[in-house]
Parts: structure tokens; sequence; C-alpha cells
């Protein structure tokens, strides 16, 4: 996949940095949250996030679930990868919770 979709699927959320506390710079400029800020907008959203090193496939899981049961799984290369790609998609999976 690569960071670069993970960061279009953030900014896509509606993601917009607050400020740059604990976050990197992309190449490109964007900014991007580090794992530690990540896990607290989890927390922050009522949802629990864990993140490993699977050294059998070379990539990260990034695993999530909320009070409610609804969870979520993605893969990247680097912790940063899946941290920024489950971001984007707990903050998807909340947005159709809220609408239904």
């Amino acid at each position: 996949m690569g960071i670069d979709i993970a960061l279009d699927e953030l900014y896509a959320s509606g993601w917009m940095p607050s400020n740059d506390a604990d976050c990197s710079r992309h190449t490109d400029g964007r900014s991007f949250p580090s794992p530690r800020r990540v896990a607290r907008e989890f927390s922050a959203a009522g949802c629990d996030l864990s993140i490993e090193h699977i050294e059998s496939f070379g990539c990260y899981r990034a695993k999530w679930a909320d009070v409610e049961g609804n969870e979520g799984t993605v893969v990247g290369h680097s912790e940063n990868e899946a941290a920024v790609y489950a971001l984007a998609h707990m903050r998807r999976q909340t947005a159709v919770i809220a609408s239904a």
C-alpha cells in the first residue's frame, strides 16, 4: 500500500492536524500523526487500538474495537503506515455508524 495511500485516506476522512504536536512530515509536506498520537485519537473516540509487528510477514498490523463491538484491522509496511491507515478507517467507520 504505502504511506502515500494511507495519508490520502486519512486526509479524505477529513482529518487535519490541529497542531504539529506528535506529528511527522511526509516528503510532500503533509503532516501525519505519530502512532502515539493515533492511539490517543482512538482512545478519545472510545476505541482500543493495538499495533503489533508481524515478523513472519514483515509488516505491522493495527487492530481496534469500540465499546459496541465494532472492529477493524489494517496492515502496513511500517508502524506509521499502519497507524495512519487505521485512523483513516476508524474515522470513516465512526462516520458511517453516526449517520445510520
